[in-house]
């Protein structure tokens, strides 16, 4: 049960006391899962703020929240369900005890340390689908792949193309990912063989989770975008280049993608990104009318810095910013055919890249698949080794010239089993 009652405030300098420039402070606000010592029998809901995590659950009931209930639940799923209008009323109240002078006594006591917290995959993942929004990196991975082709297939400028993951291998951020066996075909080889991926890659992608379900039959407009998305949080889908290549032909992605897909243990509110809302870039062909976003009254892109390093150094800085259809238009496409929402669906953006070569969101991109390694601290890589950590992290233009920070994601590549 959560706690009603605050343990006495620690001595020293209050973990209310933020800095103005901290990415986690009261502009921010992202919801989190996990486990704390002293109460490690039961998952519970908490809010990032600074270094510290706050007990929302036992927050609210402190406070008397009619939202209580809510924030006292194991995983975000009935908060997710709850609608855009608690969202708010639920974001406007932990603002206010965390930030009004005559709260502080109280709101102290439900504040831990980031370092004793165990953070666990925020909600339970209903469906997953993975969409392919970046031009640059459609247009680089259609050179590097199809080098006889056109760069772009002939709808891609039409409509976001997409495929349905694996919901259940989402997996939190610091799970380690085990290398997947699966089949190839080498070049070389007039047969497949049978093993471990040689060409093991990460995609840096941005995540957008699904609160409001929709009814079967029904599609979500442009405009409801809002109403129906509850967060957004960094995504890495682990991709496995060799098996990818062989089994999709004619299909989409399978195997080679669906063994994991890391979440970032934190999901940041779709308001905290207000002030990093910017338009998407230039569309050169016309769209139907349901994708047709030139009249939405909010610019549709999100201006998000990524940050992709293996083994703590930095291999590229992916604009967000970049992405040419946005996550509204994404929304509307895959409920456009009457494919309904539920709560705790996941949708992603595919890979994030820019223009740059340091702006290329996978080592398929920034080693031109295999051929130019990338020089690290530890030694070359065309893709990923058995040992290699890669994080990804970002930061939003927010409000009053903050920023806004989005939590890492973070993971290990243990060898095959």
């Amino acid at each position: 049960m959560t706690d009603v009652n605050p343990p006495a405030q620690p001595r020293g300098d209050s973990p209310l006391d933020l800095p103005e420039d901290d990415p986690f402070g009261p502009y921010n606000l992202p919801y989190g899962v996990c486990t704390t010592a002293g109460r490690t029998e039961r998952p519970h809901i908490v809010v990032r703020y600074g270094d510290h995590v706050l007990d929302a659950g036992g927050a609210a009931a402190a406070f008397g929240s009619e939202h209580a209930e809510l924030l006292q639940q194991p995983l975000l799923g009935a908060l997710m369900a709850a609608g855009r209008p608690v969202w708010q009323a639920v974001r406007a109240e932990l603002r206010e005890w965390l930030t009004a002078p005559e709260h502080r006594g109280t709101t102290a006591g439900f504040l831990r340390p980031l370092s004793e917290a165990t953070m666990r995959l925020p909600f339970e993942v209903a469906d997953y689908v993975d969409f392919y929004a970046s031009e640059h990196h459609a247009t680089t991975t259609g050179q590097i792949l199809r080098p006889e082709n056109p760069e772009l297939p002939p709808n891609w400028k039409h409509l976001p193309i997409g495929y349905h993951g694996r919901a259940g291998t989402v997996v939190v951020s610091g799970t380690p990912v085990v290398r997947p066996r699966g089949q190839r075909k080498p070049p070389q080889e007039d047969a497949p063989v049978f093993g471990p991926s040689q060409r093991l890659d990460i995609e840096a992608e941005v995540g957008f989770v699904v609160g409001t379900p929709s009814a079967h039959g029904e599609s979500v407009p442009l405009a409801a975008f809002r109403d129906h998305v509850f967060g957004v949080a960094l995504l890495n889908d682990w991709s496995a280049r060799d098996l990818q290549g062989w089994e999709q032909r004619p299909l989409g992605p399978f195997l080679g993608k669906s063994f994991a897909t890391s979440l970032a243990a934190w999901i940041t509110p779709l308001d905290a990104l207000d002030a990093a809302r910017v338009p998407p870039p230039p569309r050169d062909r016309a769209l139907l009318e349901y994708l047709d976003d030139a009249a939405e009254p909010e610019p549709g892109g999100i201006d998000l810095r990524i940050t992709v390093a293996v083994n703590g150094h930095t291999v590229s800085e992916p604009p967000f910013s970049a992405m040419y259809w946005t996550a509204a238009q994404q929304l509307a496409h895959m409920t456009v055919n009457g494919a309904s929402l539920r709560t705790g669906d996941l949708f992603a953006s595919g890979t994030v890249s820019g223009p740059e070569l340091s702006q290329r969101g996978c080592l398929l991109e920034l080693t031109w698949g295999g051929k130019n390694p990338l020089e690290l601290p530890d030694g070359k890589r065309t893709f990923l080794e058995d040992g290699d950590e890669i994080v990804l992290s970002a930061w939003a233009p927010g409000a009053s010239g903050t920023r806004i920070g989005m939590g890492e994601v973070r993971g290990v590549v243990r060898p095959a089993r």
